[in-house]
């Protein structure tokens, strides 16, 4: 056993266990995740830990604790497969060296000090913390934020568009781009007629609750109320617009555009930046009318209003700060937002946003390198649920957002996503040695 000159143990070398039976998940009746796919987790952690334990019986003790600590504190498969994932992603970047001073494997391999910071190696954790805190930035942030990225598998459950390979650049492999004069509100649930422009057929106002179900302990079980008026789930709206809306971004597929892989900048780094969108409904469902790119210094790198292409219904002022004067005079299409995201992005950029596969849709582009607030601090009931980006900015960040009454505001939106991913990184790497 060695210490390198940045304070990492090192050990001779993987150990070898392809003569050796792999551990074995116990089987559980009613299990919420399949025994398949819990043993082909621990199989991974095998092959992890052995990069960095003594002996094989270690190795194998560390995974069956592992997956079984995952598996244990989560609600659903979807919740168990993202922090099973996240973890792995996490063991194979933090793997030990080999005795020669190279990765023993994984995907990324080790993140060593020297590629990071000039200088003599620092192993005391307090000045690691410290020097982290002056450098996060450019490279150095790229590449500890890999360790968040999103998988493929990630992207597909949480719905990210993705591109349909018979229809390149205008469809995803999801949802089919068909029309029908029947739509549901997306709002009260009702069924509209519209013509075939999207102009609805009969003016009916839409009486409706904007806040989520949630779910209060009473005597004798649990209740159901919505958290905007307290009322509970059945009764009238708390209120009223004047017209039916429906979603419509996964129905109108048209105008998608892909990030463009691009040659790598001298440094290494292709660029991390937060995004957020503001919608409103059109005839012909939510489109963009704000968009907002902030850099790791919380500095707005592109920010401007966009003027939907069909006729508004409803400006959703409410959830998106957007009014009718602000968009007065505006000449911004989507297509004029696309060239300056392309120029600014290429498909190795790393975009944060919160629930990113909404603000993708909203601005129609297929990106897959992105990071997303709402997995990496994930609900403890994991998906369909998700925490608020105001709650985890309380939480984490000791701060207020989203507390005026006009409506949200994309660039505070869009630095707070960007904030929560720097604390993220700097708390999960306080106590390493670099």
């Amino acid at each position: 056993r060695e210490m390198c000159c940045s304070g990492f143990q090192l050990w001779p070398g993987p150990l070898q266990v392809s003569t050796r039976r792999r551990p074995s998940v116990v089987p559980e009746s009613g299990s919420k995740v399949s025994h398949d796919t819990r043993q082909r987790y621990v199989n991974f952690f095998v092959e992890e830990y052995m990069k960095i334990c003594r002996t094989v019986n270690e190795a194998f003790d560390k995974a069956l604790a592992e997956e079984k600590a995952i598996y244990d504190r989560c609600g659903s498969k979807n919740m168990y497969l993202n922090i099973t994932v996240n973890t792995l992603k996490k063991l194979r970047d933090h793997g030990s060296l080999s005795s020669n001073g190279n990765s023993t494997g994984g995907r990324s391999g080790v993140l060593h000090a020297a590629d990071l910071f000039p200088g003599p190696p620092i192993a005391c954790s307090a000045k690691s913390s410290l020097v982290l805190t002056r450098y996060l930035t450019g490279i150095v942030l790229y590449r500890l934020l890999k360790d968040y990225l999103l998988t493929d598998e990630q992207l597909n459950v949480n719905n990210f568009p993705q591109p349909n390979p018979e229809k390149p650049g205008n469809a995803t492999t999801d949802y089919k781009n068909s029309y029908s004069c029947k739509r549901t509100c997306c709002r009260c649930g009702k069924i509209y007629a519209v013509t075939s422009s999207g102009k609805h057929i009969r003016k009916e106002e839409c009486n409706y609750h904007f806040g989520r179900v949630q779910r209060h302990k009473v005597p004798g079980g649990m209740e159901s109320r919505y958290s905007c008026c307290e009322g509970v789930v059945g009764s009238p709206g708390c209120q009223v617009a004047k017209l039916h809306v429906h979603d419509g971004r996964k129905e109108n597929l048209e105008g998608f555009m892909k990030t463009f892989i691009k040659p790598p900048p001298p440094d290494g780094n292709h660029g991390v930046y937060a995004l957020d969108c503001e919608m409103c409904y059109t005839t012909q469902g939510l489109e963009l009318t704000r968009v907002t790119v902030v850099d790791p210094n919380l500095e707005v790198a592109y920010n401007t209003f966009v003027k939907p292409d069909n006729d508004i219904i409803d400006y959703n002022t409410r959830f998106s700060g957007v009014t009718e004067e602000d968009l007065k005079n505006t000449t911004t299409t989507i297509r004029d937002v696309q060239a300056i995201l392309l120029n600014l992005f290429s498909a190795a950029t790393i975009l944060i946003g919160h629930s990113l596969e909404s603000d993708l849709f909203a601005v129609k582009l297929f990106h897959n390198t992105v990071v997303d607030t709402s997995i990496v601090f994930p609900h403890r009931l994991g998906l369909p649920h998700k925490r608020a980006l105001k709650n985890l900015t309380a939480d984490y960040l000791r701060r207020i957002i989203q507390d005026d009454v006009g409506g949200h505001d994309s660039s505070e939106d869009a630095a707070a996503c960007m904030e929560l991913m720097l604390w993220k990184v700097k708390e999960d790497n306080k106590g390493r040695k670099w």
